[in-house]
């Protein structure tokens, strides 16, 4: 097994020569520079912008994916990977994963969604997105691919097989690789990964992933293959009980932390680090003790144990992670968006919390981390989302909230919709803005020095809030400092 702190170029592989699945329903645009192959890109079908989706094997076929990475030369297949999904917790779980293999001297790649400013934030090595050319050629060489299919991929098909032969060719050690949607029929789910990786389940996209939290564990549990171990965290019994069903139905070795694995996580205070969370896990194979968990929040807690856990079942396998630098780089763990602190006068602080639990620990968080005298939330969400438990959470923490919608989203839920729905379960003071600069304004006059401005609800207005404060001042005509770096990875 290589290790480097860099990934090293393999060599493009040309397309496969497997015969033509047919011409595609419309041709694809020239891919010829940078503008060029966003453009095609954003003209496919994007699943994650609709209002009404389809859940079934005929909006979500994984043939397809199969047969655009076949003409590609199978990159997925060339690649080491870690797959993880889950309702809430995939992406910090992945980013310490990530981070823990690179500080063992591995080049690593790392595949989620969404992207908060850039999509190309999507596609990581080493914590670097992939370079605009790199980008181009690839997105070209893919176009090139979807041409001989019987049917246009989709938005995330073309991204995933853009990351998927992004890390083949650049030889990474490893790929941790984040479910886009639900998990069995993902497009990530053409991989045979070295572990599989279960969050924390709960209730979110219900009209298509189930009603009830066994059927979205089901889903989510599709991920499994046979003979590949998986992990998850002790659950609610009857997520627990679906996600063994599966394992065993698949025949796939199921661990749950917390329960097959020793853990113990604790919360305390120390002048180097503050408040913060202690995180111990203890196998055969390993012994962490103590470790610090690198993002705010207890609930990181059980994302840093899955993430550990990962780390264990790779050692046990043979792959060489030294403990103490598995630390280290733990230590170095870094999520944009989350619990991420635009400006300091005045506070300006975004998390992409996007379901209730996410919000629920999102305003439990702050309220551990964050000193503050009264926090003015800024809240837009997606339509289809269940708006009403949402809510019920920014209610637990907000002292006044400012509804708005992410410009950049067409399944955005109408403001004066949301403070209705808010006024029947509350009586704090709410307003309603347009857009979020107006929103921002609106806060700005509400809050004093001490206060606390926290921007929530989806990814899609944390990008939009950290695109909009990375502009100079003079050019979004507002008296907020530019956050510096606010608008990159």
């Amino acid at each position: 097994m290589s290790k480097a702190s860099s990934p090293r170029k393999r060599g493009s592989s040309s397309s496969s020569s497997s015969a033509s699945l047919g011409t595609s329903p419309a041709a694809a645009t020239d891919v010829s520079n940078y503008s060029s192959a966003i453009r095609y890109l954003y003209d496919r079908s994007d699943i994650e912008r609709m209002r009404v989706v389809r859940y079934d094997d005929r909006t979500f076929k994984l043939d397809r994916i199969r047969s655009l990475l076949k003409q590609l030369g199978d990159p997925h297949e060339q690649v080491k990977s870690i797959h993880v999904a889950g309702t809430v917790g995939k992406g910090s779980t992945v980013a310490m994963i990530g981070s823990m293999l690179r500080g063992c001297g591995h080049a690593v790649g790392t595949y989620t969604s969404p992207h908060l400013v850039d999509v190309r934030e999507r596609v990581d090595i080493n914590g670097q997105m992939i370079g605009k050319n790199e980008f181009t050629e690839l997105m070209k060489q893919v176009s090139v691919a979807a041409r001989k299919l019987d049917s246009e991929p989709t938005f995330f098909e073309l991204m995933t097989a853009v990351a998927f032969k992004y890390f083949a060719e650049q030889a990474v050690d490893f790929a941790v690789i984040e479910v886009g949607l639900g998990g069995r029929l993902d497009s990530t789910n053409v991989i045979t990964p070295q572990i599989s990786v279960i969050t924390t389940i709960d209730h979110d996209h219900n009209r298509l992933l189930g009603r009830t939290l066994a059927d979205i564990a089901r889903e989510k549990a599709g991920i499994l293959k046979k003979g590949v171990p998986a992990l998850t965290f002790e659950q609610a019994p009857e997520v627990e009980k679906a996600i063994r069903e599966v394992a065993e139905k698949t025949e796939a070795p199921l661990k749950i932390v917390n329960k097959d694995i020793e853990f113990s996580s604790r919360f305390c205070a120390t002048p180097d680090l503050g408040p913060h969370t202690r995180v111990c896990l203890f196998s055969n194979a390993s012994r962490f003790e103590h470790l610090p968990v690198p993002l705010p929040g207890e609930h990181q807690a059980v994302n840093c144990g899955l993430a550990l856990a990962a780390m264990d079942l790779l050692r046990a396998s043979g792959h060489e992670l030294p403990e103490d630098k598995i630390a280290a780089g733990l230590a170095t763990t870094n999520v944009p968006g989350r619990m991420t602190l635009l400006s300091e006068r005045p506070r300006i602080l975004v998390d992409g919390a996007h379901n209730a639990a996410a919000v629920q620990a999102l305003m439990r968080c702050v309220g551990a981390h964050v000193p503050y005298d009264s926090m003015v939330c800024i809240f837009g969400c997606c339509a289809d989302k269940d708006v009403g438990a949402i809510l019920d959470r920014v209610n637990l923490g907000a002292d006044k909230v400012i509804f708005t919608r992410a410009l950049s989203n067409p399944r955005a839920a109408d403001p004066d919709e949301l403070q209705r729905m808010f006024a029947e379960r509350s009586g704090k003071m709410s307003q309603v803005a347009r857009t979020l600069p107006q929103a921002l304004d609106l806060a700005l006059r509400a809050v004093s020095r001490e206060d606390l401005i926290v921007i929530t609800g989806s990814f899609y207005l944390v990008g939009e809030a950290m695109k909009h404060m990375a502009e100079p001042a003079t050019a979004r005509g507002s008296a907020i400092p530019t956050a510096k770096g606010a608008a990159s990875r």
